[in-house]
Protein backbone atom coordinates (compact mmCIF):
# COMPACT_ATOMS: atom_id res chain seq x y z
CA UNK A 1 0.00 0.00 0.00
CA UNK A 2 1.27 3.04 -0.96
CA UNK A 3 2.10 6.08 1.58
CA UNK A 4 -0.97 8.14 0.12
CA UNK A 5 -3.33 4.90 0.59
CA UNK A 6 -2.74 4.45 4.54
CA UNK A 7 -5.12 5.76 7.07
CA UNK A 8 -4.55 8.72 8.48
CA UNK A 9 -4.03 8.01 12.55
CA UNK A 10 -4.59 9.84 14.95
CA UNK A 11 -3.95 10.17 19.25
CA UNK A 12 -7.08 8.28 19.46
CA UNK A 13 -5.43 5.38 17.57
CA UNK A 14 -2.71 5.51 19.77
CA UNK A 15 -5.09 4.80 22.77
CA UNK A 16 -5.06 8.65 23.82
CA UNK A 17 -8.15 10.53 24.02
CA UNK A 18 -7.68 14.08 24.20
CA UNK A 19 -11.39 15.14 24.50
CA UNK A 20 -11.99 12.65 27.47
CA UNK A 21 -9.19 14.28 29.38
CA UNK A 22 -10.43 17.78 28.80
CA UNK A 23 -14.38 15.84 29.83
CA UNK A 24 -12.36 15.00 33.26
CA UNK A 25 -11.52 18.92 33.88
CA UNK A 26 -14.87 20.47 33.30
CA UNK A 27 -16.10 17.53 35.80
CA UNK A 28 -13.43 18.27 38.28
CA UNK A 29 -13.59 22.32 38.12
CA UNK A 30 -16.12 21.96 41.01
CA UNK A 31 -14.13 19.80 43.55
CA UNK A 32 -11.11 21.95 42.78
CA UNK A 33 -13.07 24.92 43.77
CA UNK A 34 -14.66 23.71 47.21
CA UNK A 35 -10.95 23.99 48.27
CA UNK A 36 -10.11 27.50 47.32
CA UNK A 37 -8.43 29.62 49.56
CA UNK A 38 -8.42 33.52 48.68
CA UNK A 39 -4.97 33.41 48.14
CA UNK A 40 -5.03 31.58 45.05
CA UNK A 41 -5.00 33.39 41.95
CA UNK A 42 -5.99 32.32 38.82
CA UNK A 43 -8.76 28.68 38.09
CA UNK A 44 -7.66 25.35 37.09
CA UNK A 45 -6.19 24.52 33.55
CA UNK A 46 -3.49 26.96 33.51
CA UNK A 47 -0.03 26.07 32.11
CA UNK A 48 1.37 27.47 35.96
CA UNK A 49 -0.71 27.29 39.48
CA UNK A 50 -0.10 30.64 41.50
CA UNK A 51 -0.66 31.58 44.90
CA UNK A 52 0.84 34.22 47.18
CA UNK A 53 2.16 33.76 50.78
CA UNK A 54 -0.36 34.52 53.24
CA UNK A 55 0.05 37.99 54.90
CA UNK A 56 0.06 36.54 58.50
CA UNK A 57 2.75 35.58 58.11
CA UNK A 58 6.10 37.78 58.94
CA UNK A 59 9.64 35.71 57.85
CA UNK A 60 7.76 32.42 55.91
CA UNK A 61 9.75 29.43 55.19
CA UNK A 62 7.91 27.42 52.48
CA UNK A 63 8.01 23.62 53.36
CA UNK A 64 7.30 20.87 50.79
CA UNK A 65 6.68 17.00 50.70
CA UNK A 66 5.81 14.59 48.14
CA UNK A 67 4.40 11.08 48.35
CA UNK A 68 1.99 8.38 46.88
CA UNK A 69 0.05 6.19 48.42
CA UNK A 70 1.77 2.49 47.96
CA UNK A 71 0.63 -0.45 46.62
CA UNK A 72 -2.83 0.42 48.94
CA UNK A 73 -3.52 1.32 45.53
CA UNK A 74 -3.74 -2.07 44.45
CA UNK A 75 -6.75 -2.63 46.78
CA UNK A 76 -8.33 0.07 46.31
CA UNK A 77 -8.45 -0.80 42.56
CA UNK A 78 -9.42 -4.52 43.45
CA UNK A 79 -12.78 -3.46 45.48
CA UNK A 80 -13.64 -0.66 43.14
CA UNK A 81 -13.35 2.03 46.08
CA UNK A 82 -12.47 4.81 44.27
CA UNK A 83 -13.47 8.01 46.81
CA UNK A 84 -11.08 7.44 49.76
CA UNK A 85 -7.81 6.87 48.52
CA UNK A 86 -7.28 10.69 47.64
CA UNK A 87 -7.69 11.56 50.79
CA UNK A 88 -4.66 8.97 52.02
CA UNK A 89 -2.79 10.73 49.14
CA UNK A 90 -3.47 14.04 50.41
CA UNK A 91 -2.94 12.68 54.12
CA UNK A 92 0.45 11.51 53.02
CA UNK A 93 2.40 14.73 51.79
CA UNK A 94 0.39 16.97 54.39
CA UNK A 95 1.23 15.37 57.38
CA UNK A 96 5.10 15.20 56.67
CA UNK A 97 4.66 18.96 56.35
CA UNK A 98 2.69 19.85 59.57
CA UNK A 99 4.98 18.21 61.81
CA UNK A 100 7.73 20.96 61.57
CA UNK A 101 5.14 23.67 62.06
CA UNK A 102 3.95 24.10 58.85
CA UNK A 103 0.45 25.22 57.72
CA UNK A 104 -0.74 23.75 54.16
CA UNK A 105 -1.08 26.06 51.29
CA UNK A 106 -1.90 24.14 48.32
CA UNK A 107 -1.64 20.41 46.90
CA UNK A 108 -1.22 18.96 43.18
CA UNK A 109 -1.91 15.74 42.04
CA UNK A 110 -0.53 13.06 39.70
CA UNK A 111 -2.55 10.68 37.94
CA UNK A 112 -1.66 7.99 35.41
CA UNK A 113 -3.64 5.48 33.34
CA UNK A 114 -3.41 3.31 30.34
CA UNK A 115 -7.09 4.31 29.84
CA UNK A 116 -8.90 7.09 31.47
CA UNK A 117 -12.04 6.57 32.94
CA UNK A 118 -13.79 9.55 33.68
CA UNK A 119 -16.17 8.22 36.51
CA UNK A 120 -13.75 6.57 38.22
CA UNK A 121 -10.82 9.83 38.08
CA UNK A 122 -13.55 12.11 39.14
CA UNK A 123 -14.14 9.67 42.01
CA UNK A 124 -9.99 9.52 42.91
CA UNK A 125 -10.09 13.43 42.55
CA UNK A 126 -13.20 14.02 44.60
CA UNK A 127 -10.98 12.22 47.49
CA UNK A 128 -8.58 14.38 47.08
CA UNK A 129 -10.34 17.30 47.17
CA UNK A 130 -11.89 16.05 50.56
CA UNK A 131 -8.45 15.41 51.63
CA UNK A 132 -7.76 18.84 50.73
CA UNK A 133 -10.41 20.57 52.63
CA UNK A 134 -9.57 18.50 55.76
CA UNK A 135 -6.35 19.69 55.64
CA UNK A 136 -7.24 23.10 54.87
CA UNK A 137 -5.22 23.03 51.66
CA UNK A 138 -6.33 24.44 48.36
CA UNK A 139 -6.26 21.93 45.35
CA UNK A 140 -4.77 23.94 42.82
CA UNK A 141 -3.64 22.03 39.79
CA UNK A 142 -2.19 18.49 38.86
CA UNK A 143 -1.46 16.45 35.55
CA UNK A 144 -3.71 13.60 34.29
CA UNK A 145 -1.59 11.46 32.25
CA UNK A 146 -2.99 8.47 29.91
CA UNK A 147 -0.02 6.26 29.11
CA UNK A 148 -1.12 3.37 27.21
CA UNK A 149 1.86 0.34 26.84
CA UNK A 150 3.13 1.67 30.84
CA UNK A 151 -0.44 0.46 32.51
CA UNK A 152 -2.74 -1.94 31.58
CA UNK A 153 -6.21 -2.67 32.58
CA UNK A 154 -7.76 -0.80 35.24
CA UNK A 155 -4.07 -0.23 36.67
CA UNK A 156 -3.42 3.74 37.52
CA UNK A 157 -0.56 5.55 40.04
CA UNK A 158 -0.97 8.64 42.20
CA UNK A 159 1.43 10.94 43.60
CA UNK A 160 1.00 14.21 45.39
CA UNK A 161 3.08 17.26 45.92
CA UNK A 162 2.22 19.85 48.58
CA UNK A 163 3.38 23.08 49.92
CA UNK A 164 3.11 24.69 53.17
CA UNK A 165 4.54 27.74 55.30
CA UNK A 166 5.83 28.62 58.71
CA UNK A 167 7.38 31.27 60.68
CA UNK A 168 11.40 31.15 60.43
CA UNK A 169 11.11 31.19 64.52
CA UNK A 170 8.36 28.86 64.92
CA UNK A 171 10.00 25.91 62.92
CA UNK A 172 10.06 22.38 65.17
CA UNK A 173 13.34 20.32 65.11
CA UNK A 174 15.27 18.29 68.02
CA UNK A 175 16.47 21.00 69.55
CA UNK A 176 13.41 21.74 71.49
CA UNK A 177 13.07 18.41 72.78
CA UNK A 178 14.54 18.20 76.03
CA UNK A 179 14.70 14.78 78.87
CA UNK A 180 11.36 13.93 80.66
CA UNK A 181 9.66 15.20 77.70
CA UNK A 182 6.76 13.06 77.08
CA UNK A 183 5.52 11.36 74.05
CA UNK A 184 1.41 11.89 73.09
CA UNK A 185 0.55 9.24 70.49
CA UNK A 186 -2.48 10.34 68.50
CA UNK A 187 -4.31 7.27 67.17
CA UNK A 188 -4.21 6.08 63.78
CA UNK A 189 -7.57 4.95 61.43
CA UNK A 190 -5.78 1.70 60.47
CA UNK A 191 -2.78 1.25 58.77
CA UNK A 192 -2.64 4.81 57.09
CA UNK A 193 -0.79 4.12 53.58
CA UNK A 194 2.01 2.02 54.81
CA UNK A 195 3.23 -1.81 55.01
CA UNK A 196 0.74 -2.95 52.12
CA UNK A 197 3.21 -4.76 50.12
CA UNK A 198 3.07 -7.57 53.23
CA UNK A 199 -0.48 -6.92 54.15
CA UNK A 200 -0.89 -8.16 50.34
CA UNK A 201 1.51 -10.71 50.95
CA UNK A 202 -0.56 -11.35 54.38
CA UNK A 203 -4.43 -11.63 52.39
CA UNK A 204 -2.08 -13.94 49.75
CA UNK A 205 -0.63 -16.90 51.88
CA UNK A 206 -4.20 -16.77 54.56
CA UNK A 207 -6.40 -16.89 51.75
CA UNK A 208 -8.56 -13.91 53.42
CA UNK A 209 -11.35 -11.67 51.58
CA UNK A 210 -12.08 -8.28 52.08
CA UNK A 211 -15.36 -9.13 53.09
CA UNK A 212 -13.96 -10.86 55.82
CA UNK A 213 -15.34 -9.61 59.84
CA UNK A 214 -12.33 -9.52 62.02
CA UNK A 215 -13.05 -8.67 65.71
CA UNK A 216 -15.46 -9.33 67.98
CA UNK A 217 -18.78 -7.84 69.15
CA UNK A 218 -17.99 -3.71 68.79
CA UNK A 219 -14.73 -3.69 67.43
CA UNK A 220 -15.80 -6.03 65.01
CA UNK A 221 -15.02 -4.51 61.39
CA UNK A 222 -14.76 -5.96 57.83
CA UNK A 223 -11.27 -6.49 56.49
CA UNK A 224 -11.91 -4.69 53.70
CA UNK A 225 -13.22 -1.46 55.93
CA UNK A 226 -10.33 -2.06 58.16
CA UNK A 227 -7.25 -1.85 55.45
CA UNK A 228 -8.88 0.39 53.24
CA UNK A 229 -10.16 3.08 55.83
CA UNK A 230 -8.49 6.44 54.74
CA UNK A 231 -5.53 7.75 56.60
CA UNK A 232 -6.17 10.23 59.51
CA UNK A 233 -5.52 13.90 58.17
CA UNK A 234 -3.67 15.54 61.56
CA UNK A 235 -3.36 19.25 60.16
CA UNK A 236 -6.18 20.85 62.08
CA UNK A 237 -5.87 19.36 65.70
CA UNK A 238 -2.32 20.15 65.18
CA UNK A 239 -2.63 23.32 64.13
CA UNK A 240 -5.02 24.08 66.80
CA UNK A 241 -2.36 22.44 69.41
CA UNK A 242 0.36 24.94 67.99
CA UNK A 243 -1.76 28.58 68.91
CA UNK A 244 -2.38 26.93 72.20
CA UNK A 245 0.66 24.64 73.90
CA UNK A 246 4.42 24.53 73.59
CA UNK A 247 5.02 21.90 71.38
CA UNK A 248 8.77 20.52 71.19
CA UNK A 249 8.68 18.08 68.49
CA UNK A 250 5.94 15.99 66.15
CA UNK A 251 6.54 12.52 64.68
CA UNK A 252 4.19 11.32 61.86
CA UNK A 253 4.41 7.78 61.97
CA UNK A 254 4.37 6.37 58.53
CA UNK A 255 6.76 3.67 56.99
CA UNK A 256 9.47 2.33 59.31
CA UNK A 257 6.57 2.86 62.52
CA UNK A 258 7.58 4.36 65.95
CA UNK A 259 11.12 2.46 65.39
CA UNK A 260 12.59 4.01 62.60
CA UNK A 261 10.66 7.48 62.92
CA UNK A 262 10.35 8.70 66.56
CA UNK A 263 14.38 8.90 66.20
CA UNK A 264 14.15 11.46 63.07
CA UNK A 265 13.33 14.23 65.61
CA UNK A 266 14.82 13.55 68.48
CA UNK A 267 18.53 14.72 69.69
CA UNK A 268 21.56 12.65 69.63
CA UNK A 269 22.44 11.08 73.02
CA UNK A 270 18.37 10.66 73.49
CA UNK A 271 15.94 7.42 73.50
CA UNK A 272 12.16 7.21 73.35
CA UNK A 273 11.11 4.54 75.98
CA UNK A 274 7.78 3.53 75.17
CA UNK A 275 5.48 1.61 76.84
CA UNK A 276 3.66 -1.00 74.72
CA UNK A 277 0.43 -1.03 76.65
CA UNK A 278 -0.53 2.53 76.42
CA UNK A 279 -2.80 2.50 73.82
CA UNK A 280 -5.40 0.55 72.38
CA UNK A 281 -3.98 -1.23 69.24
CA UNK A 282 -6.73 -1.72 66.66
CA UNK A 283 -7.88 -5.26 66.03
CA UNK A 284 -6.42 -5.12 62.44
CA UNK A 285 -3.05 -5.15 63.57
CA UNK A 286 -3.68 -8.52 65.56
CA UNK A 287 -4.97 -10.34 62.74
CA UNK A 288 -2.40 -9.47 60.16
CA UNK A 289 0.10 -10.36 63.50
CA UNK A 290 -1.60 -13.52 63.49
CA UNK A 291 -2.17 -14.47 59.84
CA UNK A 292 1.16 -13.83 58.84
CA UNK A 293 2.93 -15.27 62.03
CA UNK A 294 4.66 -11.45 61.89
CA UNK A 295 7.06 -10.98 65.28
CA UNK A 296 6.84 -7.96 67.21
CA UNK A 297 9.75 -6.77 66.14
CA UNK A 298 8.53 -6.70 62.70
CA UNK A 299 5.34 -5.29 63.09
CA UNK A 300 6.83 -2.30 65.14
CA UNK A 301 9.14 -1.50 62.54
CA UNK A 302 6.67 -1.95 59.15
CA UNK A 303 3.07 -0.53 60.65
CA UNK A 304 1.85 2.50 63.05
CA UNK A 305 0.28 -0.11 64.98
CA UNK A 306 -2.06 2.64 65.84
CA UNK A 307 -0.78 5.52 66.69
CA UNK A 308 -0.87 7.80 63.55
CA UNK A 309 1.33 10.98 65.01
CA UNK A 310 3.85 11.65 68.58
CA UNK A 311 3.96 14.50 69.63
CA UNK A 312 6.35 15.56 72.09
CA UNK A 313 5.73 18.08 75.14
CA UNK A 314 6.65 19.14 78.78
CA UNK A 315 4.99 16.75 81.03
CA UNK A 316 2.60 20.06 82.83
CA UNK A 317 1.22 20.19 79.32
CA UNK A 318 0.43 16.63 78.95
CA UNK A 319 -3.30 16.43 80.41
CA UNK A 320 -4.87 19.93 78.82
CA UNK A 321 -3.36 18.55 75.22
CA UNK A 322 -5.13 14.99 75.51
CA UNK A 323 -8.26 16.91 76.69
CA UNK A 324 -7.79 19.50 73.55
CA UNK A 325 -6.84 16.78 71.41
CA UNK A 326 -9.88 14.76 72.27
CA UNK A 327 -12.31 18.22 71.40
CA UNK A 328 -10.86 17.60 67.95
CA UNK A 329 -12.17 14.53 67.39
CA UNK A 330 -8.89 12.19 67.75
CA UNK A 331 -8.03 10.20 70.60
CA UNK A 332 -4.23 10.62 72.22
CA UNK A 333 -2.40 8.64 74.97
CA UNK A 334 0.80 9.49 76.80
CA UNK A 335 2.91 6.57 75.24
CA UNK A 336 6.48 7.26 76.64
CA UNK A 337 8.67 9.56 77.41
CA UNK A 338 12.14 11.00 76.27
CA UNK A 339 15.29 10.33 77.97
CA UNK A 340 19.24 10.39 77.95
CA UNK A 341 21.36 7.11 76.63
CA UNK A 342 24.54 6.44 76.51
CA UNK A 343 24.54 5.83 72.62
CA UNK A 344 25.29 8.81 70.30
CA UNK A 345 22.19 8.13 67.91
CA UNK A 346 18.63 8.36 68.64
CA UNK A 347 16.68 5.34 69.13
CA UNK A 348 13.64 3.66 70.83
CA UNK A 349 13.58 1.26 73.50
CA UNK A 350 10.12 -0.54 74.36
CA UNK A 351 8.85 -1.55 77.30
Amino acid sequence: MSDENKASLTYRDSGVDIDTGNALIDRIKPHTQRTKRPEVLGSIGGFGAMMSIPTKYENPILVSGTDGVGTKLKLAIEAELYDTIGIDLVAMCVNDIIVVGAEPLFFLDYYATAKLDNDVAEDVIKGIADGCEQAGASLIGGETAEMPGMYTGKDFDLAGFSVGVVEREQILDQSNVQYGDVLIGIESSGPHSNGYSLIRKVLDISDASLHDVIGEGDNSISLGKALLEPTNIYVKPILQLLKQFDIHAIAHITGGGLTENLPRVLPTKSKAVIDLNSWDRPVVFDWLQQKGNIEEVEMLRTFNCGIGMVIVVAEEEVEEIINTIRLQGMTSWPIGIVDGTDKEEAHVEYV
